[in-house]
């Protein structure tokens, strides 16, 4: 630890999370988890994810194939994983935080068309692991005590091998002692023989091993705990302390995992590692434990609809899932979540199914597919006071519904659907291109927005003036505006200018509110969004206030 003036500067440590046997083990969650704890140590820590697809960034990608695209404030299309580590370490990231293969090699090429690398033969090693490092290196010259470094797939796979280099170059670049590689394994249970079995977490260190790589730590991901003496087996094959083998049993929430990695160690094997005193350093859980407790002590459980584009993958919405779930912990609420195909609306799912649910969510998305399903359901909603919260899209078609039903525009529609619609409610207007500075035509990031102070958006922020992340391209037309109020429906939140339409609520509704923005992206455990607390506390409201809705047997036999 060194000195600058009155100032304590500390070098920064990093930390290098990978996984092997198999894809999906919990990666994103067990890094998180470390976040967490080191954020409870007092350390300031921000995080990383190296993907080693080919593609630049998530943007293009399928979600029903690769899950949702987290958006950072400064306008970053990043993987899912973020959204983990903001909720977890309630620290916002920006697009730096998100690195992949596409990436690099842009970059790399790039460089050697200008001249920059002065014609020398240009190569993975250095040239590729370089720009590797640099990005890291970038993102810990921000001020972090920590920084921790997740690697996307899985050791053994022909794409990860440029990240797994770099990483082990960085242990010689940057010290030792400023260093930690984490390894995440699983141990599977085989029932017929009633064993667990270390064979592939010792497969997987032998393959992290011959990349030149040992790990510090081995975290063994188990649906039982891992039991002293197959920790003290996994010691002595992999060459760890037995204290740094740390059992990560399945939990019965995300949200329990911090607390159940300190109780293995994890956080003060890693400060030992770096070199971190952990007695300078105590860590103090309250506020986390105190969000378990909210976890396991719901009182009612209320069931919410997710109407949606990809529910077949949902992933695809989850940080939407997350939300609901925030809100429902502040409510004491359990929220059973079910999604809907909107295609499916009201041919399958009619207003008689969905008037059983306490609150309904319209997501965003992208293209047609589904979109009459939507557009029926915000009239379902609408009629039968059905708490609604429409996000981006799904504020989209309120607006669309409403134009319709209400004020008698039955051809309106978006441009994106209908480029010869004669009522274009939504539309992409060419005045306002010069405010969507952001992603070319896309509206990517945070923007600001002036709420009306007696609006029911106001109340439930406690502000009028907010800041939101958007992802789109299409707008409320402004050209509707006059006809939307003098019909009822408020557009109570804009642009500061004044020029887009931000939010519409429609007064005298339990809850009917749409929002152009994503707030699911800023919604934390112990601290939900104001928009999903509203959806929530009207969804108690509703299943208390109401008389239990019985579904017909017809109704009831819909197949998922």
């Amino acid at each position: 630890m060194k000195s600058r003036g009155d100032l304590t500067w500390r070098m920064t440590k990093f930390v290098f999370v990978t996984g092997g046997v198999s894809s999906s083990l919990g990666k994103g969650l067990t890094a998180s988890s470390l976040g967490r704890l080191l954020k409870s140590r007092g350390l300031r820590v921000t995080m990383c994810k190296l993907d080693p697809y080919i593609n630049v960034d998530p943007g293009t990608m399928n979600p029903g194939e690769h899950g949702e695209v987290f958006v950072t404030d400064d306008g970053g299309e990043t993987d899912l994983d973020l959204g983990h580590y903001e909720r977890f370490i309630d620290e916002s990231l920006s697009k730096m935080s998100n690195t992949t293969t596409g990436a690099i090699y842009s970059n790399v090429i790039a460089k050697e068309r200008r001249g920059d690398y002065l014609g020398k033969t240009v190569q993975v090693i250095p040239h590729v692991t370089d720009e590797i490092k640099d990005r890291i290196r970038r993102l810990g010259a921000l001020g972090a005590d920590v920084v921790i470094v997740e690697i996307g797939g899985t050791v053994g796979d022909i794409e990860i091998v440029p990240f797994i280099e770099a990483i082990r170059q960085y242990r010689r670049d940057a010290g030792k002692n400023n260093v930690c590689y984490v390894h995440l394994t699983l141990v599977p249970y085989l029932a017929p023989s009633g064993e667990q079995k270390t064979k592939p977490t010792q497969h997987s260190v032998t393959e992290l091993r011959s990349r030149g790589i040992q790990p510090d730590i081995i975290v063994c991901r188990s649906d039982q705990p891992i039991s002293d003496t197959l920790k003290r087996k996994i010691s002595l094959l992999c060459d760890v302390p037995i204290a740094a083998v740390i059992s990560a049993v399945d939990a019965p929430s995300i949200y329990d995992i911090p607390v159940t990695l300190h109780e293995e160690g994890l956080d003060r094997i890693v400060c030992e590692t770096l070199d971190i005193e952990v007695d300078e350093h105590p860590i103090d859980l309250a506020a986390w434990t105190e969000v378990v407790s909210r976890v396991h002590s719901t009182r009612r459980r209320l069931r919410i609809g997710v109407i949606g584009k990809y529910v077949s993958m949902p992933d695809a919405y989850l940080s939407v899932a997350e939300s609901i779930r925030h809100a429902g912990f502040a409510h004491g609420a359990t929220t059973d979540i079910e999604w809907i195909d909107a295609e499916r609306v009201p041919s399958d799912y009619n207003a008689e199914y969905l008037r059983a649910f306490d609150g309904i969510i319209v997501p965003g998305g992208f293209g047609e597919r589904g979109i009459e399903g939507m557009i029926a359901t915000a009239t379902i909603a609408r009629e039968l006071e059905l708490p609604y919260l429409g996000i981006c899209l799904g504020m989209h078609v309120q607006v669309i519904e409403y134009a319709r039903n209400v004020l008698g525009l039955l051809d309106a529609n978006s441009t994106e659907f209908n480029t010869s619609t004669s009522a274009p409610v939504i539309a992409l207007m060419a005045d306002q291109l010069d405010v969507l500075d952001k992603g070319g035509t896309m509206r990517l990031g945070a923007y600001p927005a002036m709420l009306k102070a007696d609006s029911i958006v106001a109340q439930l922020y406690g502000t009028t003036v907010v800041s939101e992340r958007h992802r789109h391209r299409y707008e409320f037309n402004d050209r509707y505006r006059e006809q939307f109020e003098l019909h009822g429906l408020s557009c109570c939140g804009n642009s500061p200018d004044g020029r887009l339409v931000e939010f519409v609520e429609l007064p005298g509704h339990p809850f009917y509110v749409g929002t152009q923005a994503h707030p699911e992206f800023k919604s934390r455990p112990d601290r939900p969004h104001p928009l999903f607390d509203g959806l929530v506390a009207a969804a108690v409201n509703r299943a208390e206030g109401r008389e239990p809705h019985i579904i017909s047997e017809e109704a009831l036999s819909v197949s998922p």
